[in-house]
C-alpha cells in the first residue's frame, strides 16, 4: 500500500507525467529531457529523482551519462505501463513533447550517420580493436543451425557477417541505414563471389520483410549504436521464423567513454540480464550466452530462439 501511495504522489504532477510519457518511448539523459521540455536541468533532475525513488523510472549510469527509462520489472512496472496507457494521445503538450523527442532522435541518427560516412572504409579495422575477429566468428559459426535457407544480417556495415555466413547458407541478406557502408559491402561481396548475398538500405526498427521470413537473424556489434535496443529485438522477432534463432554479438558492460566520444557509441555494453530480458519480453528464449574476454573489453554472444 505504501509503495503504491508513494508512486501515486510521485506521478501526480504535470511535468512528471510528461517525463513518464517520454521515458516510456526512449532511454533519455537529463540533458536530452532538458532540451525536450525546455526546463532547467536542476528542476528536471529533481522530478526524475522523485520518479526513480518511487520505482516508476529506472536510472542507470554508463560512463559520464545517466539514462532514464520506464520501469519494466518489479511491482511498479504494471502501474507505470498502465499509467502510460491512460495518457491522452491528443494532448497538445504531450504531442509537442513527442515532436521534440523526434528531433533529439534525429540528432542522434545524424551524428551516427556522419560517423559511419567518415569511418566506412576503416570500419572492420575499428571493430577489431578489442578482440580478434576470428575468435568471435568461430563462436558465431558454432551456433549456426544446420541447413539454413535464409539469414538476415541487421546493421550489416561492410558485410563482414555476410562474408562469414554466406558460404554456409542458401540465401543471406543484409540491411543498413548507411549508403556508404552498403557501397563498401557490395564491393566486398562481389570480390568474395557471394552471389547468394545481397544488401539493401533499411531501418532496423522497420524491416522491409514479412512476418516469419528468416531462419536466422544476426545483430553483430550494432545494438550499442541503437537508441532503443529492445525495440530492435522486437522487430527481429517479427521477421524470425518459428524455431529460428537470433545471434546478438556486442560488448559486455564497460567504462570506455572514448568509444562514445570518438565512435558514436550510444551504449557502453550490455549485461546478460538486460539482453535476456529483451529476448523473453518478446517471446524468445535465451538458450546460450558466450563471453569472450578481450583487452580491454569483453565481447558477449547471446543466442536466442523463437518457439515453434
Amino acid at each position: 500500500m505504501e509503495a503504491l501511495l508513494a508512486a501515486l504522489k510521485a506521478v501526480a504532477e504535470p511535468t512528471r507525467l510528461r517525463l513518464i510519457a517520454l521515458c516510456a518511448r526512449s532511454d533519455l539523459t537529463v540533458s536530452e529531457l532538458t532540451q525536450i521540455l525546455g526546463q532547467t536541468q536542476p528542476r528536471i533532475s529533481r522530478h526524475l529523482k522523485l520518479l526513480a525513488d518511487a520505482d516508476v523510472l529506472i536510472r542507470y549510469r554508463e560512463g559520464a551519462w545517466v539514462f532514464h527509462r520506464l520501469t519494466k520489472t518489479g511491482p511498479m512496472s504494471e502501474f507505470a505501463n498502465h499509467l502510460v496507457g491512460l495518457l491522452p494521445e491528443d494532448d497538445e503538450q504531450l504531442k509537442r513533447d513527442l515532436e521534440h523527442l523526434n528531433g533529439v532522435r534525429k540528432k542522434r541518427t545524424k551524428a551516427a550517420a556522419e560517423y559511419f560516412s567518415k569511418i566506412a572504409p576503416q570500419w572492420d579495422q575499428v571493430r577489431s580493436l578489442h578482440i580478434e575477429d576470428s575468435k568471435v566468428e568461430e563462436a558465431l559459426v558454432g551456433l549456426l543451425d544446420d541447413d539454413v535457407e535464409s539469414l538476415l544480417d541487421i546493421g550489416t556495415g561492410t558485410g563482414q557477417m555476410l562474408k562469414l555466413f554466406g558460404p554456409l547458407v542458401t540465401r543471406a541478406e543484409g540491411v543498413d541505414m548507411s549508403r556508404e557502408m552498403l557501397a563498401v559491402a557490395r564491393v566486398n561481396l562481389e570480390q568474395a563471389g557471394l552471389k547468394n548475398c545481397s544488401v539493401r538500405e533499411s531501418d532496423m526498427y522497420l524491416l522491409p520483410y514479412q512476418n516469419n521470413s528468416f531462419q536466422v537473424c544476426v545483430i553483430h556489434q550494432v545494438l550499442h549504436f541503437s537508441d532503443d535496443p529492445g525495440r530492435a529485438i522486437a522487430e527481429v522477432e517479427r521477421v524470425l521464423k518459428p524455431g529460428g534463432s537470433l545471434l546478438v554479438c556486442d560488448f559486455a558492460p564497460h567504462d570506455l567513454q572514448e568509444l562514445r566520444d570518438e565512435h558514436a557509441h550510444r551504449r557502453l555494453g550490455f549485461s546478460d540480464k538486460e539482453v535476456s530480458g529483451w529476448f523473453t519480453g518478446v517471446g524468445l528464449t535465451c538458450d546460450e550466452i558466450i563471453h569472450l574476454p578481450g583487452d580491454p573489453v569483453t565481447v558477449t554472444i547471446w543466442h536466442g530462439r523463437k518457439p515453434q
